[in-house]
């Protein structure tokens, strides 16, 4: 029997957490008014700390950064590999773009950063090509691969640092414009904010308007099957891993300059986890060949409005972990059981 509840969960069945968004932005308004003596819903909307301009700016911000990496990410999942060196590679890249402007290393020659950052670019091409050529084409399994990675990548920014900060207000070259670029705003909203939607748009044209998109798709679903049927699956999934790591690389700009400077021993700690549960609470699933933009997009903003929820509860920031263990649990959970095809199900089906 087709009804609404069925139709809902059926159209919304990779895109399911935007019901949770809405759920969570209306309780958080009305929870974090200023007023608690309140008489309407409206003044409540009103006087909201969680709506007040500040933390929407501080919100959007983040669902920026974070979220061009978890596009990255969730390319990598719908392959239906992984990719657990994010977080490290934002560290080096950090670290390399600063040694750019300061020209302090022996081996990395300073430059402008208009320059630094096209050179950035070309370096996190070359490291998702060697993963993807480790994975797809020496066929080493992905989680080792990048479980190298997070350890390597971090390891060598300390050791290029020497476990040190380092930061862009020692540069020796012209920085005039990097920051308002960066960390200004465009259009009345964060820089980080319209880049991550013009990716976004990008992205989404990749993986639903082009060949390369339904290409992915069939490899995640059956890798085998589709190299049978003709597709080049050692270049679609190195591409995958390549875009992913060129993500990462963007991503790694913004947050460089946010903080200002790169302490290579926690820079972007856990961030592969972020990702990793912001594409799967978005419904991309960790067996491959299921997953959308929209669903990473919403997925990623869930779990920033969580985070922020904790923030402003007062609770330690710590706390934001569990918080995403357990997102990443529940995520595993729906699809491993299929949560929503079993909500969808029809009266008469779930009878017989």
């Amino acid at each position: 029997m087709n009804t609404p509840l069925s139709r809902f969960f059926n159209r919304y069945r990779k895109e399911g957490c935007l019901a949770v968004v809405l759920l969570f932005v209306a309780f958080w308004t009305i929870f974090f008014s200023r007023n608690t003596e309140a008489n309407s819903f409206i003044q409540s909307l009103i006087e909201s700390r969680f709506l007040s301009l500040r933390n929407l700016e501080n919100l959007s911000r983040q669902v920026g950064m974070y979220g061009i990496f978890s596009l990255g990410m969730g390319l990598v999942i719908i392959s239906g590999g992984i990719d657990l060196s994010v977080g490290s590679l934002m560290a080096l890249f950090g670290t390399v773009f600063f040694f750019f402007l300061t020209g302090s290393h022996a081996w990395i020659p300073g430059m402008p950063w208009a320059p630094a950052i096209l050179v950035l670019i070309l370096f996190s091409v070359m490291v998702g090509v060697l993963h993807g050529w480790l994975i797809a084409k020496i066929r080493m399994p992905a989680f080792v691969v990048t479980l190298c990675g997070l350890l390597g990548y971090r390891g060598l920014a300390q050791t290029m640092t020497h476990d040190t900060a380092i930061g862009y207000y020692d540069a020796k070259f012209n920085v005039e414009g990097l920051e308002s670029l960066l960390t200004g705003e465009i259009f009345g909203l964060p820089a980080a904010f319209i880049t991550f939607i013009a990716i976004c748009l990008i992205v989404y044209y990749l993986l639903h308007l082009s060949v390369f998109g339904r290409y992915l798709l069939a490899l995640g679903r059956n890798e085998q099957a589709a190299r049978y049927s003709g597709i080049n699956t050692v270049l679609i999934m190195a591409f995958a891993y390549i875009i992913c790591s060129v993500l990462a690389a963007v991503s790694a700009l913004f947050f460089a300059l946010y903080t200002a400077d790169v302490v290579p021993s926690i820079h972007g700690n856990f961030f592969e986890l972020y990702a990793i549960a912001g594409a799967v609470l978005g419904g991309c699933s960790l067996r491959g060949g299921e997953g959308t933009v929209i669903g990473i997009v919403l997925g990623t903003t869930v779990l920033l409005v969580l985070q922020n929820m904790v923030n402003l509860l007062g609770y330690d920031s710590s706390f934001s972990k569990v918080i995403t263990a357990l997102v990443i649990l529940g995520g595993v959970l729906v699809d491993r059981f299929d949560i929503w095809r079993l909500l969808s199900r029809p009266k008469n089906a779930a009878a017989a």
